[in-house]
Order: C-alpha cells, then sequence, then structure tokens
C-alpha cells in the first residue's frame, strides 16, 4: 500500500528559508504509517492538517508570509527557525500534491 511519507522523498532541491527542511521533515515523521487517501481533496487536508499541527498556522488564512518557531531553529543565522509560509503555499505544498497526483 501506498504511503503518505514516500511523498516527501526526495527532499526539494531549494527551501524559503532556514525553517523550511526541518518542518518538512517533521512532517514526514508525523505523517509516517498513514497511507494515501483515495482522494486528492483529503491528501491536501492531510497535509494542511499536519503543517497546521506542527507549525501552528494555518496555511489556509495565514496572512502573514513566515514565522518563526524556536522548535525549528537549529544551526545559525537570521532566519534558523523561520518558516517561510508563502514557499509552503506556492512550492512545497503543490510539489507533494504533484506527487501524491502521480501515485493515486
Amino acid at each position: 500500500m501506498k504511503q503518505v511519507v514516500d511523498l516527501f522523498t526526495p527532499e526539494p532541491l531549494r527551501w524559503g528559508l532556514r525553517g523550511d527542511p526541518w518542518v518538512w521533515q517533521a512532517m514526514r515523521d508525523h505523517l509516517t504509517g498513514i497511507s494515501l487517501p483515495p482522494s486528492l481533496a483529503e491528501m491536501e487536508k492531510i497535509l494542511y492538517a499536519a503543517f497546521n499541527r506542527l507549525v501552528g498556522v494555518d496555511l489556509a488564512t495565514a496572512l502573514e508570509p513566515s514565522v518563526w518557531r524556536e522548535r525549528f531553529a537549529h544551526g545559525d543565522g537570521p532566519s534558523q527557525g523561520s518558516v517561510h509560509l508563502d514557499t509552503w503555499r506556492a512550492e512545497l505544498i503543490p510539489l507533494l500534491m504533484d506527487r501524491a497526483r502521480a501515485k493515486l
């Protein structure tokens, strides 16, 4: 059976901010063991719910382009822990959805 976690490999070639790879990893870990749902609408709900739970932001309604979360602050630099919501909306969630579309 196809798993949601399979959508997370390979990682994207580029990120928005330094916290984004850590969110990607957290989402992958959080969704391990979950089978792909039968529809893309359900897949989108799963991804948004996981992001909202882990980052504490509703991507569908948040207006800010980025947020800072201590949980995702690893390493040095001014943007450590910063999660770029615009990149998640415009690139990373659509990438995961494209991969789901190819598997369904």
